[in-house]
């Protein structure tokens, strides 16, 4: 059974350096028919040197930077290939069969960090990272445009010791488009009536509950701001070993 205090720490970030061809391809990202703002790409590799420098030098996380690759211009959007928690890894597979050619890279240096790592082999299931929340005792998985049912049954299997919920999102937004965390017992969720919506009708994926566990629900705030970066990284929780 899954401990309240599963919540962990963090000691690596891994990021991917901005690809020129991010500038176009940021454009139809998110699944639109047109219409984005032109990303402007010094100012997104401002952004990004300023990142880095706060995972390393705030947070003191060892920083893993992967170069970029022209060819996979979404590849700076490490969050969507994996999802972490204690020493399991497992590898999703993105909606946009394009981005599967980017999971490799980013396998290899999990491996490295001796990580057992889990993969999605199943050709009807669609899983984006960035549909993915832990909050220390349990899985939300965002139903999205991105990421089906099929996704979040992965994601239970391979996290068999926590609870896995579902949560409707609507239109092309990701689950972590409208939440995140605020710390081990707060869920923070924008103040939209989409983010609302989706957090009032999650349901669970299956129960794994033991007898005699009473799942505790989670302080749920709403704030003004609707997005939240996230990253990925080894996580180890406080009860297992720590990350080297």
């Amino acid at each position: 059974m899954a401990s309240v205090s599963s919540f962990g720490k963090y000691t690596h970030a891994i990021v991917r350096c901005i690809p020129s061809s991010f500038a176009t391809a940021e454009t139809t990202a998110d699944g639109s028919d047109g219409g984005a703002d032109v990303v402007d790409l010094a100012k997104a590799h401002r952004q990004y040197g300023v990142y880095t420098g706060i995972l390393r030098q705030k947070l003191g996380l060892q920083v893993i930077e992967l170069a970029a690759d022209e060819g996979l211009p979404y590849a700076t959007l490490v969050g969507d290939l994996a999802v972490i928690q204690g020493d399991t890894v497992l590898l999703t597979r993105p909606w946009m069969s394009m981005r599967r050619d980017e999971i490799s890279c980013v396998k290899k240096v999990l491996e490295e960090l001796k990580l057992r790592v889990v993969e999605v082999t199943d050709e009807g299931a669609t899983l984006d990272g960035s549909d993915v929340l832990f909050t220390g005792r349990e899985f939300f998985v965002g139903i999205s445009k991105w990421t089906n049912h099929r996704g979040a049954e992965m994601v239970a299997d391979a996290f068999r010791d926590f609870a896995v919920s579902t949560v409707p999102v609507s239109g092309t937004l990701h689950l972590r488009s409208f939440c995140s965390m605020a710390g081990p017992d707060t869920v923070v969720i924008g103040s939209s009536e989409v983010a609302k919506k989706a957090m009032k009708t999650r349901r669970p994926v299956q129960k794994r509950n033991k007898a005699g566990w009473q799942r505790e629900e989670l302080a749920l705030f709403h704030a003004q701001q609707r997005n939240a970066v996230s990253f990925h990284k080894r996580f180890c929780p406080t009860s297992g070993r720590r990350g080297k």
